[in-house]
């Protein structure tokens, strides 16, 4: 999704929010509700984000990745944003939602793309897949309990096993 060649304005926001929240677990309100003031130096000089989420009112502090800062970037300047003072030029739920289906048959995906997907993305593909400890990612999602960051993580496993499958099977030949 990140490197389609995308031909249409609409769509490009569309897949650059959705990459945006790949890189950064947000939700969909959050991500609606994402101004300058959200964007904070943390104690290693870094930029990070810092928003309560609306679901659990509970802070989320998560580093921003060069992916996310190249996004906010590239919107910095949109009129959209700059008149409402957002970070990012987010449609409503539901329409960003028929718009990713759009973009998953532009791309060629099968899978139903939603806002949620990204923040599983998020999630499993992009911290625990690459070592991020749980509970960090626990931290990050802004999650009451680490039981619900562990359903997750029970997707990463099942992949872990899936691959570890075809693993097997070129070793074994």
């Amino acid at each position: 999704i990140k490197n389609k060649e995308i031909s249409t304005i609409r769509m490009e926001i569309i897949r650059d929010v959705f990459v945006f929240a790949c890189y950064t677990g947000l939700g969909y309100a959050e991500l609606n509700k994402l101004t300058r003031n959200h964007i904070r130096y943390g104690n290693d000089g870094e930029e990070w984000i810092v928003i309560d989420r609306i679901k659990t009112d509970i802070r989320c502090r998560v580093p921003l990745l060069p992916q996310a800062k190249a996004i906010l970037q590239k919107y910095e300047n949109f009129p959209v944003n700059r008149n409402k003072g957002k970070l990012l030029p987010v449609h409503s739920n539901q329409k960003m939602n028929e718009y990713l289906k759009e973009l998953a048959g532009i791309c060629g995906i099968k899978k139903n793309l939603s806002m949620h997907v990204a923040r599983h993305t998020f999630a499993t593909s992009v911290t625990l897949a690459n070592g991020v400890p749980i509970e960090t990612v626990s931290k990050m999602l802004g999650h009451i309990s680490l039981k619900t960051t562990q359903i997750y993580a029970r997707i990463v496993d099942s992949k872990i096993s899936e691959d570890m499958k075809k693993l097997k099977l070129i070793l074994c030949k």
